[in-house]
């Protein structure tokens, strides 16, 4: 059994286009703030409980709309195993590695290795998704992963397992855009069915998980639950989890994966600006601000030839780096 495709819709306008990417931006700034406040203002110890707690709120909002009949999406049954896979499986691993990164690297830092997504993305779309992009938008994308590699050379807070968590977030963010721009137009899904199917599959065994290596725990016994400002922190957060999901899925079906990933890679470089003057935990130097710098060049031309609509047409027209997959895997440019 293989599930069915849908046709591909047609090209969206520009105002939903961007409009989507804006509102993926400032969820994905504001649920950094929140969850840095929650793992290390507040020093909770459990970042998979914060995860479980995004995940039943997915679960309960979404809920709700279906039985008012606000949004529809498939009933569940067998074949949504099928339809969903392997995307609860990528979703577990972005959501552990990205709250874990999270809490051992310092803001700036977190959102410097993060464009390493990027050029992860531009790979896999051309060998899931059997996309070809105009050579001004590679050249953007290059300059964006240059600038990382600047900024990243100067780190002076060097800490193996952040780093490690931080690249396996990479590869698990840009594995989960590209699947799920693939999975929006398999047939009885669509947005809601993707965002609620991925978090009933996968809370169960994450809530083993948390029990099994203590966070469970952990996050009962954390001292500050009697507190009213971390409860406040904590519902935001599990709410904000919610809202970036749908908002990745949003951006991901009016745009293109890749384009998805580069709009959270301005939007941490605008983090990383600001994390230079407030936050307290950025070690400042002219190498990684001169990467910085690069990326945010980088980015801002890649919105530029994305999104307006003119530059769009003249480089749609341009010749186009091609990256032709044959049977014998021969890689032609």
């Amino acid at each position: 059994m293989s599930a069915k495709v849908c046709p591909e819709p047609a090209e969206h306008s520009g105002h939903l286009r961007f409009l989507s990417a804006v509102f993926y931006a400032g969820s994905s700034f504001l649920i950094t703030v929140v969850n840095k406040t929650v793992l290390t203002g507040f020093r909770f110890p459990s970042y998979m409980c914060l995860g479980i707690g995004q995940m039943i709120t997915t679960l309960v909002v979404l809920y709700a709309a279906k039985l008012s009949k606000t949004v529809q999406f498939q009933d569940f049954d067998r074949s949504i195993f099928l339809k969903i896979f392997p995307l609860p499986l990528l979703y577990v691993g972005n959501h552990i590695t990205g709250l874990a990164s999270t809490k051992k690297l310092s803001l700036p830092m977190f959102t410097v290795l993060r464009k390493f997504t990027i050029l992860m993305t531009m790979i896999l779309e051309v060998y899931i998704l059997r996309k070809t992009f105009p050579k001004r938008l590679v050249y953007s994308v290059v300059t964006i992963v240059l600038g990382a590699m600047v900024a990243a050379s100067s780190d002076l807070a060097f800490d193996v397992e952040g780093y490690t968590f931080i690249l396996l977030n990479d590869a698990f963010t840009a594995a989960s855009n590209v699947y799920t721009k693939k999975n929006l137009g398999i047939e009885g899904l669509g947005k809601y069915g993707v965002l609620f199917y991925n978090a009933l599959i996968i809370i169960v065994p994450t809530v083993l998980a948390s029990a099994y290596t203590g966070d469970l725990h952990k996050a009962a016994a954390f001292e500050d639950w009697v507190e009213a400002t971390f409860i406040v922190c904590f519902l935001m957060s599990c709410f904000m989890g919610f809202v970036l999901m749908y908002s990745i899925v949003l951006c991901s079906y009016y745009n293109s994966a890749l384009t998805t990933t580069v709009v959270g890679a301005i939007k941490n470089v605008a983090v990383a600006y600001i994390g230079i003057f407030v936050g307290g935990d950025y070690l400042f130097s002219w190498a990684n601000f001169l990467g910085l710098s690069i990326c945010m060049s980088g980015g801002l031309a890649y919105s530029y030839l994305t999104f307006n609509t003119k530059a769009l047409t003249r480089i749609t027209e341009a010749p186009e780096l091609k990256i032709a997959i044959t049977e014998d895997s021969t890689v032609k440019y």
